[in-house]
């Protein structure tokens, strides 16, 4: 991509395990005269070696990935890091994912199934510095801070943890507490603990519960084709 003489051109990096929506974006970020894509990565091991390596300035990180979870890959680029800027792009609901994505250090979110316009005025005020949200949702968490909505009237989703709330969605796609994790790189006696912690949480008895509600939580999240 050119650029004029003396410009600073952003180096972004693409982090998403489907590689024809990686292509989409990156079609869209090379379009842009002050961006340029540095790197692609499918998973978040992929996607750390790619920052070693080349030093984005702002990386576009999906939620879902196959080695791992966006939230906490941000939450580890922002540690090693500061200095990139993050946007999340997903699919999942943002009512629920945008605040932690905010905690984790992410300065966006931008949902997949918005307009390019949209994306890329995301895009542009993550450069900048600023904080992307959709109207709806900024309207939503301003809300709460007027009301001093507290814990009580969460949704029972927001109740559990990032790593819990990882958990939770393997759990409802059919992945049993070994692959968890093994995937995770954690000890299968943290993930049953983890397990344990959801179903207090969620007032589930048992783990065929717990089991039914993943599939059910995760099959509500996939949008309709």
């Amino acid at each position: 991509m050119s650029s004029a003489e003396g410009s600073h051109v952003t180096d972004v990096l693409i982090v998403d395990d489907h590689a024809f929506l990686r292509r989409g974006l990156a079609e869209i970020i090379d379009d842009l005269p002050e961006t340029s894509v540095c790197g692609e990565a499918a998973g978040a091991s992929e996607a750390l070696q790619c920052i070693r390596n080349r030093r984005p300035d702002v990386a576009v990180i999906d939620i879902s990935l196959g080695d791992g979870n966006g939230i906490e890959l941000t939450k580890e680029i922002k540690a090693q890091w500061p200095e990139i800027k993050v946007l999340i792009s997903s699919m999942h609901d943002e009512s629920l994912y945008a605040e932690r994505a905010l905690r984790a250090g992410a300065l966006g979110y931008i949902n997949k199934s918005d307009e390019v316009e949209q994306f890329i005025r995301a895009l542009r005020r993550v450069m900048a510095g600023e904080v992307y949200l959709s109207a709806a949702m900024t309207n939503r968490m301003l809300s709460q801070v007027v009301s001093h909505r507290d814990e009580p009237s969460r949704s029972e989703m927001q109740k559990l943890s990032d790593r819990e709330l990882e958990v939770f969605e393997m759990i409802g796609n059919g992945i049993g507490t070994k692959e968890i994790a093994a995937k995770l790189d954690l000890s299968r006696k943290t993930v049953e603990t983890y397990r344990e912690h959801i179903k207090s949480k969620l007032g589930l008895r048992n783990g065929t519960e717990l089991t039914q509600h993943a599939v059910r939580w995760v099959l509500e999240q996939t949008p309709a084709v």
